[in-house]
């Protein structure tokens, strides 16, 4: 390895000695030249690695989109889907892969989002070429007919599709020529409801008519597996309807919720929730869109009423003069009436041939009046109103507890609390009428109707338990009294007995403590007669001990009088 190494080292040293004593033979421009064909190479390099490390881009329709209107709607549409599409500089619209594009496509066609004038083969971009007419024939049905497959299966709540496409052969005449047919087996994805939703199997259904040139509606058949025809939209004209009437009447019921929890709350506030349970509102409304015109006819006002006036000093009339034209005849003389050509019979009538030959004078006025009116004409379309309202409402009175001279409840003979019930005076109901009928914008030209009630609640449960929850706070608080009074009893005896204790025990420490005083006294009497005889008086050893003990202690009293008197409050507290 070592060898290898060093003759490779050799070898590479021998190459660079020959590039520099070539370099150092070239004159400048050649450098140049070899400089700016390294370059050229380094930036087609880096250009090659570039386009090839960019992504494949799959167009969702071959065709550029103009209208920048459209290709935002498109756009919006795809982002809500989650995918990432890019636009080139032509207009083009692309997607990452083949599966997204047909996705893609199956959602713009079943929502109507592919731009007017678009060409229904730029969606299945294919190639389509062959060597004879049949062979065409052939790879045109088939291709159509798995591009409609492929579309149809990209749709999220389709698992497999079998389609079958017909494409007559052109007739001469356009009576003998047959129509262009497809029928689609659809397998739904578990938990789809494309079976149920009519708008899915539309999009389906305009999938099918964008993609294969002249197909008709009639002429497009849609299963599922079951053989259950699911584009039969006129068979679900009875469906739509029931749907809709449902529809109307949830709206009702969301309105009626609204209107209920609006006075109620209102109501509620007044007299409180307990006194108000609940209320009872029904709407009528009228679902149908209707177009009305009308032509209204009033008077023309001439001088409006004066502010401020206590009478109504308007002056109104019919209608205005606006232009008016006379014309006068006059005419005196013979009347004649001419007969016409000779041997022909005339055409006057009977009535005037009697007046004919008469002598006559005739003066005529006429005279042609224009007149203004005011009038205006409505053209308008209604939408769903309300044709009534109705509302019933009951409030309940009050009850309050009856009491004796010491303000304690009174109890009936069955051993209930006696109550006095006070209904609601007629003012507040009508005052109650008035709030519920400005709430749910009352009118009487429709027949709304409004009431409220003061009917009396049923409250026996509610009373037996406020009953049992009197007597029992009464039974709590005589056991109480009891317990306490007890409890001070013995408290008082034991302080009775403690201090009867310490008085027995005083006296006997007192006794004791004068008896031995006595004693103690007698001893010294004796001690100081003896001392006084001359006589020698043995003391015995126990003696001798207490009086050198009561010497220490009567010193330590003289040297430490806190401590004592400490040390003597600490027996007294134990004893």
């Amino acid at each position: 390895m070592p060898i290898l190494w060093e003759g490779n080292m050799d070898w590479l040293r021998k190459i660079l000695t020959q590039v520099g004593s070539l370099w150092g033979k070239w004159s400048l421009v050649q450098k140049i030249i070899l400089v700016g064909i390294v370059a050229v190479v380094g930036i087609g390099i880096a250009a090659m690695v570039s386009v090839s490390s960019t992504p494949t881009m799959v167009s969702v329709i071959d065709a550029p989109i103009r209208d920048e209107a459209a290709r935002d709607r498109i756009l919006t549409r795809i982002n809500e889907e989650g995918i990432k599409a890019t636009v080139t500089a032509a207009g083009v619209v692309q997607v990452a892969d083949d599966k997204t594009a047909q996705r893609i496509r199956g959602i713009l066609i079943r929502e109507d989002l592919i731009p007017q004038g678009t060409d229904p083969w730029a969606i299945f971009d294919r190639e389509r070429w062959t060597i004879t007419d049949f062979e065409r024939n052939v790879n045109l049905q088939r291709a159509i007919r798995q591009m409609v497959t492929d579309h149809i299966q990209a749709l999220d709540d389709v698992d497999r599709a079998d389609v079958t496409i017909v494409l007559p052969k052109d007739e001469l005449f356009l009576s003998e020529q047959n129509p262009v047919t497809a029928s689609v087996i659809i397998t739904p994805k578990p938990g789809s409801d494309i079976i149920q939703n009519r708008k899915k199997i539309e999009g389906v259904q305009k999938l099918l008519k964008f993609a294969i040139e002249g197909l008709k509606d009639d002429n497009i058949t849609i299963t599922d597996q079951t053989g259950l025809i699911l584009n039969d939209f006129a068979g679900l004209a009875e469906w739509d309807r029931l749907t809709r009437i449902e529809r109307e009447n949830k709206m009702i019921r969301t309105l009626e919720t609204q209107y209920r929890a609006v006075v109620l709350q209102s109501l509620q506030k007044t007299f409180t929730d307990d006194r108000v349970r609940d209320l009872n509102l029904k709407i009528d409304m009228d679902m149908s869109q209707k177009a009305i015109a009308t032509e209204e006819f009033f008077p023309i006002t001439i001088k409006p009423r004066t502010p401020g006036s206590p009478y109504d000093d308007s002056q109104l009339v019919e209608s205005i003069k606006r232009s008016e034209a006379t014309s006068s005849t006059k005419w005196a003389g013979t009347g004649f009436n001419p007969e016409g050509p000779a041997g022909v019979e005339g055409q006057t009538p009977p009535a005037y041939k009697d007046m004919s030959n008469l002598y006559g004078k005739v003066e005529q006025e006429t005279a042609k009046i224009n007149n203004e009116i005011n009038s205006r004409k409505t053209q308008e379309e209604r939408s769903p109103s309300i044709d009534r309202v109705t509302v019933s409402v009951n409030i309940d009175g009050t009850w309050k507890w009856k009491y004796d001279e010491k303000r304690n409840p009174v109890i009936a003979a069955d051993g209930s609390i006696e109550r006095e019930y006070t209904p609601v005076a007629p003012e507040i109901l009508r005052a109650a009428q008035s709030l519920v009928q400005n709430s749910v914008g009352y009118s009487a030209a429709r027949g709304d109707n409004v009431t409220v009630q003061n009917i009396q609640f049923d409250r026996s449960k509610q009373f037996q338990d406020e009953d049992a929850a009197y007597f029992r706070q009464k039974q709590m608080q005589t056991t109480i009294m009891v317990f306490l009074s007890g409890l001070a009893i013995l408290l008082i005896a034991f302080i009775l007995f403690r201090t009867i204790s310490r008085e027995i025990e005083r006296r006997r420490r007192l006794e004791a403590e004068e008896r031995a005083r006595r004693e103690e006294a007698l001893r010294q009497q004796a001690l100081m007669q003896a001392e006084e005889e001359g006589m020698d008086v043995s003391i015995s050893v126990e003696e001798r001990t207490r009086m050198e003990l009561l010497e220490s202690v009567a010193n330590m009293a003289k040297e430490h009088p806190e401590d004592v008197a400490q040390l003597i409050r600490t027996w007294l507290l134990e004893e």
